[in-house]
């Protein structure tokens, strides 16, 4: 079995820009990585058995629905072989408060290696978004990224303690595009 990476970080991070990056510099080097979205497998699962039609449906579901969804598509990414990365939310904002992004019916079918979050300054991070015309975005400010990501650090270390993974912050700072997508290729190495 090759390794389990998780790759989190707030809307407007820059996540996938830091990842593909690194995987750039890992194919040159001769090692591959398979990237595995969390809810477009959710999507599948419930597209594949009639629970839905589109994605947007899937926020609509009642709990219990949503559980067992995340149930089945973590035992459907935890089959898949070789070195993987499983891009998610560690935590998700909803009018009711936080969510676990990753709850322990996830984490005990997934056991990451590494847990990455990606972060960087709140101010940062709100600009992405307003000037990103490629995203529709829940309008929010500096303050409720910031408290975000602290609540995305602290529900990270819980799930840390529940598989014995790491925790690695990569920072993606404005005009440090190149330093973030290094420190990504070491995590991945």
């Amino acid at each position: 079995m090759g390794r389990r990476v998780i790759i989190t970080g707030v809307p407007g991070v820059g996540k996938t820009t830091v990842v593909n990056g690194a995987l750039k510099i890992l194919e040159e080097e001769g090692k591959r990585y398979n990237i595995l979205n969390f809810g477009t497998t959710m999507f599948e699962v419930a597209q594949k058995e009639g629970t839905v039609r589109d994605r947007d449906e899937m926020r609509k579901l009642d709990k219990e629905s949503q559980k067992r969804l995340q149930k089945l598509a973590a035992q459907k990414l935890a089959k898949a072989k070789g070195n993987i990365i499983i891009d998610t939310h560690a935590s998700i904002k909803t009018p009711a408060g936080y969510l676990a992004g990753l709850p322990e019916w996830v984490l005990k079918e997934l056991m990451p290696d590494t847990i990455v979050l990606v972060e960087t300054n709140e101010d940062q991070i709100l600009l992405r978004r307003l000037t990103d015309e490629t995203r529709t975005r829940d309008l929010e400010g500096s303050y409720g990224i910031a408290e975000h990501q602290q609540f995305n650090r602290a529900i990270a270390a819980g799930y840390s303690m529940m598989t014995g993974c790491s925790i690695r912050y990569i920072t993606n700072a404005d005009h440090l595009l190149e330093k973030a997508v290094e420190d990504m290729a070491a995590v991945l190495r």
